[in-house]
């Protein structure tokens, strides 16, 4: 029964709640909610009543209870190699508090929003455990997102304030981060929506801003004063509106008591995007999102106090904040924070990260696995990579080749590999399996975390039994799931809870085989009907990606008049390898007919030499559908890493089928 199920979490979670720090004790039931649109307004509440700070449990707590003050936080590795910094948890917590008095002083409270744009840098983690310290509410922007994009996203949840940097360099290319700063700021004041102050770190090195082309040498002094006067030309500057980070913090006090926040007060935003739309905000809240990613975090890397953990990603996405702030942080552990790219300057830097730190912990996308496999073992095995333990991976379903490659070339077939299904909205894994405990099946997302439970369904809202395929839906809400969108509820209500009353919907297409195993087969949107039979585009690129000489595949539907929908293929090929009719029949054949069937097979199969991709290496497959379609107004495509990739693909593009 329902009352059943409350009962059991409340036990479950309520023992996990005992571990961290509440002002007060939560009253009435631990975890409420309902799921059911016809039953009324969709919400969920866990440990009302209850009040705490999410910095003061991830922070003071583990210096003064816990006593690890000495312990290392973060080892933070630039963009360079040498170019390093290591913070204790002692002095994260009088950075984070200086920060925090400089938000206080410029008039920032309890429930006001900041959006900080800033790179890869410890102060950026100081900057949003600033926030959570005084009741803030972060909205974090990745930095390779577009000025307008940042606009919007400042608009939307109402920042009156924004932290971000002079500038950072992506591999040898420098990224003039004010600039697109204040063009965001500009055209926030243009649709009448001004934002009175932007405090900017000063990253780059004076090399840097004088050449602009040059990489940064090493920062000798994190926390260096600078006066807004030396900063040079290339670093624009408005003295209406912006203060210099150093400036502000240099005299401070290192000491700031906690705001105390309610258990449902909100937490932060983070905006993803759908296939159409505006981006949605979603919106987090505090207890339930802070018990959810430190159990996850604990539980799914097996964390050990001595462990060394990296997640490449960036914070700027979910996965940043859970994986690389929040959850590690609420154990103590001791991360590396990465602010480079893999292949910078050359394609074994991220082992040389894992051998330099030791890392046990490591998580990163199937993206990064396959860019790196175009490469070959040899530049994975300069390395030792003793020190390694666990393997995770983030982001999109890992197809079989990569997962293999990960788990023979990278972790010697020693180390268990946790492929993680979660989502912005979800706060956290729910999907996962647990190292050394659940038997592996390359490309499986394996079971539900605890508390989480999974449906099937059909068209129809059918819950399907056993092995089958459809719609991926969970039953009832876990601590860290969204609460909604940020000023839109009827959204936050139509996206995920109405097409099926009761359930909270994915947008994921899910298989459970024979053994119970899930395995997620991409958006809904992704799944294509051919001749009445519903097919999964990762599936099928999987197949193209298991060809010796295919590097990366994306699969879209190109409407036919007879079959509904045909399919549409792009491949990118390893290096030295060329396209042609024989090698086209051939991933055909032993690609497609023969691993999925003859209903599977493409109509069209293009050359692809790059994939248009978002600058956090995401395929963004609604332009590939309109290339497919050769259909031109392609919409807002700011935020692809390359767009001349578009134009490319357009003139190579398949007008028949073959």
């Amino acid at each position: 029964s329902r009352l059943e199920e409350k009962e059991k979490k409340t036990l479950f979670w309520g023992d996990i709640a005992k571990d961290f720090f509440w002002k007060t004790k939560h009253t009435g039931q631990f975890l409420d909610y309902n799921f059911d649109v016809t039953k009324g307004e969709i919400f969920v509440k866990c440990m009302e009543g209850a009040s705490t700070n999410i910095c003061y449990n991830v922070l003071d707590r583990n210096v003064h209870e816990r006593k690890l003050g000495d312990k290392v936080a973060f080892y933070w590795e630039g963009n360079e190699p040498g170019d390093e910094l290591t913070v204790t948890y002692r002095e994260l917590l009088q950075r984070v508090c200086q920060f925090a008095n400089v938000l206080k002083s410029q008039g920032v409270k309890k429930g006001d929003r900041v959006s900080i744009y800033m790179p890869m840098v410890v102060e950026l983690v100081v900057a949003m455990l600033a926030c959570v310290r005084i009741g803030a509410v972060h909205s974090i922007v990745f930095a390779g997102f577009s000025a307008e994009s940042l606009c919007e996203r400042i608009m939307d949840s109402q920042c009156s304030l924004l932290i971000t940097a002079d500038g950072f360099y992506r591999g040898d290319k420098l990224i003039n981060l004010k600039l697109l700063a204040d063009e965001a700021l500009q055209k926030c004041r243009d649709k009448g929506f001004p934002v009175k102050r932007c405090i900017m770190l000063k990253h780059l090195s004076k090399e840097a801003e004088q050449t602009l082309g040059s990489p940064p040498a090493k920062r000798s002094c994190p926390d260096l004063q600078v006066n807004t006067e030396s900063l040079q030309p290339a670093v624009p500057w408005n003295p209406d509106v912006d203060l210099c980070w150093h400036t502000l913090v240099c005299g401070e006090s290192d000491e700031c008591e906690p705001e105390w926040c309610e258990s449902e007060d909100p937490l932060f935003v983070l905006y993803t995007s759908g296939s159409t739309g505006k981006p949605k905000g979603v919106l987090h809240t505090i207890s339930g999102y802070m018990l959810y990613t430190a159990t996850t975090f604990k539980l799914v890397f097996d964390y050990q106090p001595d462990d060394v953990y990296w997640c490449t990603a960036d914070i700027g996405w979910i996965t940043g904040h859970s994986y690389i702030t929040y959850g590690p942080l609420a154990n103590g552990a001791t991360s590396v924070l990465f602010e480079g790219l893999p292949t910078y300057p050359d394609v074994s830097r991220m082992w040389e990260i894992v051998d330099k730190y030791h890392v046990t912990k490591f998580y990163t996308a199937p993206t990064a696995i396959r860019l790196l496999m175009k490469y070959g073992s040899e530049p994975v095995q300069k390395y030792k990579r003793e020190s390694l333990k666990v393997l995770g991976t983030v982001g999109e379903p890992i197809n079989p080749e990569a997962w293999q490659w990960y788990y023979t070339v990278v972790g010697e077939k020693r180390c268990p590999i946790v492929d993680t299904f979660w989502q912005t909205e979800t706060g956290g894994h729910v999907l996962t399996p647990l190292p050394a405990a659940t038997p592996m099946k390359p490309g499986s997302a394996t079971f539900p975390f605890f508390g989480v439970v999974p449906a099937i369904l059909n068209e129809s809202g059918e819950e399907l039994e056993g092995p089958n395929e459809g719609y991926l839906v969970f039953k009832q809400p876990w601590p860290g799931v969204m609460r909604t969108v940020q000023g839109n509820h009827q959204r936050f209500e139509t996206t995920y809870f109405k097409k099926f009353p009761g359930y909270y919907v994915t947008g994921d297409g899910c298989r459970r085989d024979k053994d119970g195993y899930f395995w997620i087969t991409g958006r809904i949107d992704d799944m294509l009907n051919v001749s009445g039979h519903l097919l999964s585009t990762a599936e099928v690129e999987s197949a193209l990606v298991e060809h010796e000489v295919v590097a990366e595949a994306a699969v879209v539907g190109r409407p036919h008049p007879v079959k509904g929908e045909s399919l549409y293929c792009f491949v990118t090929l390893t290096d030295g390898v060329t396209f042609s009719r024989a090698l086209e029949t051939d991933l055909k054949k032993q690609g497609i007919r023969e691993k999925i069937g003859a209903i599977a097979t493409p109509d069209f199969i293009q050359e692809a030499p790059t994939l248009p991709k978002t600058r956090s290496g995401k395929i963004m497959r609604r332009v590939l559908r309109k290339i497919a379609c050769d259909e031109r107004d392609m919409g807002d495509i700011s935020t692809l890493a390359d767009s001349s990739v578009v134009e490319e693909l357009f003139q190579n593009r398949c007008s028949t089928a073959v």
